[in-house]
């Protein structure tokens, strides 16, 4: 398998699970210009790959993502820097926008992703673990709006996706006050889907989940993903007419004909990628 060069993700792919963690722990997994860029590289590379079936994010050592490198967030003016304010505030909502597509990308990657959250997870971190399907913690995991505290807008995602994933009220409160969320809070309020005690235990669990997910057709497991996306984004009538297509294209599959044979044969079915 030739994986992509990435110099900030360690990658490991085992029967259909790819394993992605963030390896700058001596910086807490901050996202450098480099690491931003990585992430797309990489769900594009794992959205075109058969062999990818699901993609466990994680991050080295103590911390899962401690946000934005600060180093890159002073050097923004440097990088804006024009003689025409109106074009130097152009460039900034470029550069915005580009670092929303960086993380875009964990969504439109057909394969779902699964989160495994380790201590802390805040600012541009909580904005990652917002675009992935599912998120898992050990019990030392916190969440945080980090941005109000440098008298910013989180601007890359998480003010759009958390109030889906959390009631509106808590996510508006994390926002505005900056305050920490615990993995219990984080739990009771179904951020996350489970809670273990330590890293440890957090990734043999994840990852029990992630062989759960590639023993499944890939082709149903896909279209699963790209159905209830885009029915969160529209109306119930509109997502029941996009099912229906999509069923009406992709239903009568070979993975369709092998679950049906490998149930009369009580077997476990094969399926390819």
């Amino acid at each position: 398998m030739n994986f992509p060069e990435l110099g900030a993700i360690r990658l490991r792919l085992d029967d259909g699970v790819l394993e992605a963690s963030l390896d700058r722990a001596d910086k807490s997994n901050a996202l450098d210009d480099a690491l931003w860029q990585e992430l797309r590289r990489l769900f594009e590379w794992a959205d075109a790959t058969p062999a990818v079936r699901v993609v466990i994010l994680a991050g080295a050592g103590r911390h899962f993502c401690a946000g934005i490198d600060l180093a890159m967030l002073g050097g923004v003016m440097a990088r804006i820097a024009a003689a025409d304010e109106a074009r130097s505030r152009e460039a900034l909502r470029r550069l915005i926008r580009d670092l929303q597509d960086c993380l875009n990308a964990i969504e439109r990657c057909r394969k779902p992703v699964l989160a495994a959250i380790q201590g802390a997870c805040l600012g541009g971190g909580l904005d990652l673990a917002c675009c992935c399907d599912i998120r898992y913690a050990s019990a030392d995991a916190r969440f945080s709006v980090r941005e109000i505290d440098i008298g910013m807008v989180a601007d890359v995602g998480t003010l759009q996706r958390l109030p889906g994933l959390i009631p509106p009220g808590l996510a508006r409160e994390l926002a505005y006050t900056g305050r920490e969320l615990d993995a219990a809070e984080a739990l009771r309020h179904g951020f996350v889907n489970a809670v273990w005690d330590d890293a440890g235990q957090l990734l043999d669990g994840v990852r029990a989940v992630a062989r759960t997910i590639a023993g499944k057709s890939p082709l149903a497991v896909r279209g699963s993903k790209e159905i209830l996306n885009y029915s969160r984004d529209h109306s119930v009538a509109d997502g029941l007419d996009y099912v229906a297509t999509w069923n009406a294209a992709m239903l009568l599959s070979a993975d369709l004909r092998e679950a049906a044979s490998a149930a009369r044969e009580r077997r476990a079915p094969s399926f390819a990628d």
